[in-house]
């Protein structure tokens, strides 16, 4: 722990921890900030004017980060026949119908999204408790329930991401690595800030975008200037 608080001082040294800063700033800070001895992630979070208790102020959604974000993403698919060859030669990690499904019953959850073509959801249902408290389960609103497989799997592998807010109206992801340079990190948090905003629900009122954060894995949060990302 000692090591770790010298290095979050050392870190902070030379900036104003209360002093907000656009993407560019904020990118250099934390690249900056991210000393550990392997490729930390670089974490935005997103503080929301919402109550998602209300359905009509739930935020959800999903992004194509222009660079990704730096994680190997492993992709379960459900589907059958021609579906599931066009899965497997899209990059699936696993492809199966009901085989799949009591694997994952039996404890297999070596994977980060699901995907389903229409037809399987009946089979995908069974697993609701399992893949549901993951935040897992296929979604049409997320492009996870398709017939398109292949366009899904190449999204989801070439570092898609979703995100929904939490119970405290926090929206919370991993948008890149230490090892991307700055602009790329800037413009993957410009690009996951755009998708929250239009995300907007209808029952949001007053301030929609609070504050937002940006930090390493194991480095400090740098504060955001939402103006100079909105608008």
């Amino acid at each position: 722990m000692a090591k770790v608080g010298k290095r979050l001082t050392a870190a902070r040294e030379g900036w104003d921890k209360l002093a907000t800063f656009d993407a560019a700033e904020a990118a250099k800070i934390v690249k900056g900030a991210a000393k550990a001895k392997f490729d930390e992630t670089i974490e935005i979070a997103v503080n929301l004017g919402v109550d998602p208790r209300h359905a009509d102020q739930m935020v959800r959604g999903v992004v194509a980060l222009p660079h990704g974000t730096g994680k190997t993403m492993r992709v379960a698919v459900f589907a059958r026949d021609a579906k599931a060859e066009e899965a497997k030669e899209a990059g699936a990690d696993l492809v199966g119908a009901e085989d799949l499904m009591e694997k994952i019953q039996g404890g297999e959850m070596n994977f980060d999204r699901v995907i389903a073509t229409p037809d399987m959801m009946a089979v995908v249902g069974r697993l609701g408790k399992v893949l549901g408290p993951r935040g897992l389960m296929p979604n049409p609103k997320l492009g996870t329930v398709t017939p398109n497989v292949k366009a899904a799997v190449e999204a989801a592998k070439a570092g898609e991401v979703q995100f929904r807010v939490e119970k405290a109206g926090i929206v919370h992801a991993g948008i890149g690595k230490a090892s991307f340079t700055e602009a790329q990190i800037a413009e993957n948090v410009k690009a996951f800030i755009d998708a929250i905003n239009k995300a907007k629900p209808t029952g949001a009122k007053g301030t929609y975008l609070k504050a937002a954060t940006v930090s390493s894995t194991m480095g400090v949060g740098v504060k955001l200037d939402i103006s100079s990302l909105v608008g």
